[in-house]
């Protein structure tokens, strides 16, 4: 077992004394100290384990020996700024490179998601010559003062400020719970039809386009996608007024969603950004990120005759860790796990919600999954405090997950890419006995417990599920369970704390799965 300094009382002594208060933790009323980690599972100071299906971090597994081994053999030969020749930069540009659409070929590496989203910015706002940004609902790019400015996620909270002028804020393309839904005959047109309505009235006051700028698929929004087409459309409207796509890729790039390496790629091949963003996964949780663009904007920016540097981006060691995911990926097939779990556990979810008045929908691709958990079916109404709840009835049988979207109302996975089937169904099951009980609780299950057809809709792939609902609504809770889910904290819904390698899937990843199982069934409720 690890080594640990201090108790865990006195840990959370220290952190009250020492760490600032607005830096929040997850279960907040029975924090976890984590001490040690492998493959899908964390470990706290007594050894309990935890399956994490939520540490999009830690993206090919935690502390997987061939990214440590990479990192621990440069850091023994060399580590130094990217002012002298280094040939792991320049392969791990070439190798990240060779991923995306030919046109984007040029890298700026830097340390977090926020700065490279700073960065992307910076880059937009030089090339067009123009300063204004169109940001999405719901959206968060980062903690810097100027990501802040573009993510209503954030902003929203701030009790003085708020939108800044040069912000444009335009709908979340939501198609179950936002202004145009899965009933529209096309919405992607509709959506992409208000963010050109946001560009004519900005310029009607003479203010111009510098970027358009959208995780490529909404994670904090609550794990939106969003409807095939969009993009091409806005890219269409901002580029005619002389703006930059910008993808965000921080939290859903590097395969996640199987499929494609990209989570933009969903849109078809004739989609392609001016600028892509990326960190969380780049590094499996070591500090590194990149802005990928074209050469037309990487020229024009190196013309400003004001020199870009970095100190620690792209530094050897860095670089090393970063070829080393590139590699576990394509050897280990990731993508193809996350669409082989990752259609499992849809499946699974798709019978929970056939199952569970409480289950409005089930969307998601590859192992980028949101469960939106609702009072009343037919309005749609968020279960927040029931999503709270499961959330720590959850954590009691050792499964961390969280959740998230405007309402904090959506259960949200995001794991490690060598999550496994059986993880998947174990913790499916252990859904389904806790809305089983919050249903019990509130008198709210189906009659005769039949199931509820889903009707046939789009593929669960790509939009969330067309059934036919009826109209039926989960009854007040009993007073014992408002007791209880009242006195639910609210997680935080941001990131955690924004061995031999060809072996690692079958044991680091997956091992003793069985015995995993019926140690976490020792706490029951």
């Amino acid at each position: 077992m690890a080594t640990q300094l201090f108790s865990k009382e006195r840990t959370l002594e220290l952190r009250d004394k020492h760490i600032g208060p607005s830096c929040k933790l997850f279960f907040s009323k029975d924090p976890l100290k984590i001490i040690r980690a492998q493959g899908q599972y964390m470990y706290d100071e007594n050894d309990k384990k935890f399956l994490d299906c939520i540490n999009n971090v830690a993206h090919v597994g935690h502390c997987h020996p061939e990214v440590v081994q990479a990192a621990v053999k440069q850091m023994e030969l060399l580590n130094t700024n990217s002012r002298f020749l280094h040939d792991n930069l320049i392969q791990y540009a070439k190798e990240l490179t060779a991923t995306l659409p030919p046109k984007l070929s040029f890298c700026y590496f830097v340390n977090s998601g926020s700065e490279a989203n700073d960065l992307a910015l910076r880059l937009a706002r030089h090339y067009t010559g123009h300063h204004d940004i169109l940001t999405l609902d719901h959206a968060y790019h980062g903690h810097v003062t100027s990501l802040i400015d573009i993510s209503p996620y954030k902003f929203h909270e701030l009790q003085a400020g708020g939108q800044e002028e040069f912000v444009h804020v335009a709908p979340s393309p939501d198609i179950y719970r936002g202004k145009y839904r899965e009933d529209h005959p096309d919405p992607a047109s509709a959506y992409a039809d208000e963010v050109n309505f946001l560009i004519q009235e900005a310029e009607k006051k003479g203010r111009k386009m510098a970027a358009f700028i959208a995780e490529s698929m909404q994670s904090c929004g609550g794990q939106i996608i969003p409807p095939p087409g969009y993009f091409q459309k806005v890219a269409q409207y901002v580029r005619n007024v002389g703006g930059v796509f910008i993808a965000d890729e921080v939290q859903v790039g590097f395969g996640r969603v199987g499929k494609h390496f990209w989570a933009f790629q969903l849109q078809g091949e004739d989609f392609v950004p001016d600028i892509v963003t990326m960190g969380k996964p780049i590094g499996n949780g070591h500090p590194m990120s990149c802005v990928v663009t074209t050469k037309e904007i990487a020229e024009a920016f190196g013309a400003s005759g004001l020199e870009y540097f970095n100190t620690f981006g792209g530094n050897p060691v860095s670089c090393a860790i970063g070829l080393a995911v590139l590699s576990v990926l394509e050897k280990e097939d990731l993508r193809g796990n996350a669409t082989k779990v990752g259609n499992y556990l849809m499946d699974l979810l798709k019978g929970q919600q056939a199952k569970h008045q409480l289950i409005g929908d089930v969307r998601g691709i590859g192992l980028f999954i949101g469960v939106d958990l609702v009072k009343d079916l037919k309005k749609r109404t968020p279960a927040m405090a029931e999503a709270q709840h499961i959330i720590y009835r959850l954590k009691e049988q050792n499964i961390l997950l969280s959740a998230d979207g405007p309402h904090r109302n959506v259960l949200k996975f995001k794991p490690p890419m060598c999550f496994t089937m059986e993880d998947a169904k174990f913790v499916v099951e252990e859904i389904d006995e806790i809305l089983t009980d919050l249903e019990k609780g509130t008198r709210a299950r189906v009659p005769n417990e039949e199931p509820r057809p889903l009707g046939n809709g789009v593929p669960s792939t790509l939009s969330g599920s067309k059934r036919k609902t009826p109209h039926a609504s989960v009854p007040a809770l009993s007073n014992g369970c408002i007791n209880e889910l009242c006195n639910t904290e609210a997680l935080q819904s941001e990131e955690f704390p924004d061995e031999n390698s060809s072996h690692y899937n079958r044991t680091a990843c997956g091992q003793q799965q069985s015995s995993y199982r019926s140690s976490c069934k020792r706490i029951r409720t």
